[in-house]
């Protein structure tokens, strides 16, 4: 499984929706879609700043993130943006990988 950062905010009637359903609502219905696509929650927060909640998700591929983005993004009630989270073993693999790169101008 991937696992990626989802960062969101909720836009109109999305933070009506969290105003009047509470935030242990949301978490599981997020827990819930994710279950859907296969996938699982490994944490959810609110937060204060640029966006209003944060979680770590894993999911089977970028094709399901992909698809979960698309469903919740149409809705108008919720934006949000995903980063590609990779482990420390992972990174081991990509620094041993060659890579035949001529940067611009060189």
């Amino acid at each position: 499984m991937a696992k990626y950062l989802v960062q969101g905010n909720y836009v109109g009637d999305g933070l009506k929706g969290l105003l009047k359903e509470g935030g242990s609502s949301r978490r599981a219905v997020v827990e819930e879609t994710l279950k859907s696509i296969g996938g699982a929650l490994e944490c959810f927060y609110y937060t204060l700043g640029e966006h209003d909640f944060c979680s770590i998700v894993d999911v089977p591929d970028n094709v399901s993130l992909a698809a979960l983005n698309l469903v919740t993004r149409a809705s108008g009630r919720v934006t949000s943006r995903s980063t590609v989270l990779m482990t420390a073993e992972e990174m081991d693999k990509a620094v041993k990988k060659s890579v035949n790169f001529r940067a611009p101008g060189q």
